[in-house]
């Protein structure tokens, strides 16, 4: 258990009962024990940070707590005993909105053995609940280095999740991801999978498909998507030719596209870590 203590002047001195005008604080892990004058008495309050802190927001920097356990883990990632015991102490004991800023932390500076296996711990949690575009961003590190087993060992995951909510930008980011790496198979998987979570395609996931199988040389693969466009919008399909400026993903997307598009967005700083 961490301790740290600020003492801004002297604190009150039991053996003779002098004491100075003080304000001190010892933190001991989450509870705070502050030293202040009150009148012409000493008083000793406490308070726990865990349950006053605010969550995580967008533009908002690591917690302490947060940095410390990345650190920490990027550390001892090499030493499977040591690591085993920073993710059930430091890592374990996190809020949910840390947790969630270290996975992603995890992920921004490409440590994706880390990365998995703090998404493991994660989906244990009571709290857990899948997140479409949380699974594009580790899809996404994976395939940047090649990891392309543990990328179908993850997507495998997101297939079998069954509390997936429709989330069409975080699918169409998934199926530009996997084109990307030339995955033809896993993408066409990834377009059965969003329709059979009731999420509807739309005109960013049939222009991704139809010109990413094209540019892959699956003219088939592609002839067969535009027919089944076709039956929604018409023969014309204009959409495919027109530069969109919406909130759909580009071709070319990079990692920090797809994490700043995360509901639970936190701007983080790579010096801290």
């Amino acid at each position: 258990m961490s301790s740290f203590a600020i003492q801004t002047c002297p604190v009150f001195n039991v053996n003779n009962g002098i004491y100075s005008s003080c304000n001190s604080k010892v933190s001991t892990g989450s509870v705070t024990w502050r030293q202040v004058r009150v009148g012409s008495r000493m008083a000793i309050t406490m308070r726990d940070r865990s349950k006053n802190r605010k969550p995580l927001q967008k533009g908002r920097n690591l917690s302490i707590e947060a940095i410390q356990t990345v650190q920490a883990l990027k550390r001892v990632k090499d030493d499977d005993a040591s690591l085993n015991r920073v993710f059930g102490t430091s890592f374990s004991r996190l809020l949910r909105f840390d947790m969630i800023a270290v996975l992603k932390e995890l992920i921004r500076q490409n440590q994706c053995s880390l990365a998995l296996k703090a998404f493991e711990d994660i989906q244990k949690e009571h709290w857990y609940k899948p997140k479409v575009l949380l699974y594009a961003a580790l899809i996404s590190v994976l395939g940047s280095n090649e990891m392309f087993d543990e990328l179908e060992l993850v997507f495998r995951k997101l297939e079998n999740e069954t509390s997936l909510e429709p989330d069409t930008v975080g699918f169409n980011a998934v199926l530009e991801i996997l084109l990307s790496f030339g995955i033809i198979g896993l993408t066409m998987d990834c377009f059965y999978l969003m329709k059979s979570k009731g999420c509807e395609p739309d005109r960013s996931t049939f222009k991704i498909l139809i010109t990413g199988l094209e540019s892959k040389g699956e003219t088939s693969l592609s002839v067969a998507v535009r027919k089944e466009a076709e039956k929604i919008y018409g023969s014309s399909l204009e959409f495919l030719e027109e530069n969109e400026d919406g909130d759909e993903v580009r071709s070319g997307s990079s990692l920090w596209t797809v994490m700043s598009l995360m509901s639970e967005g936190v701007s983080t700083t790579s010096a801290t870590c």
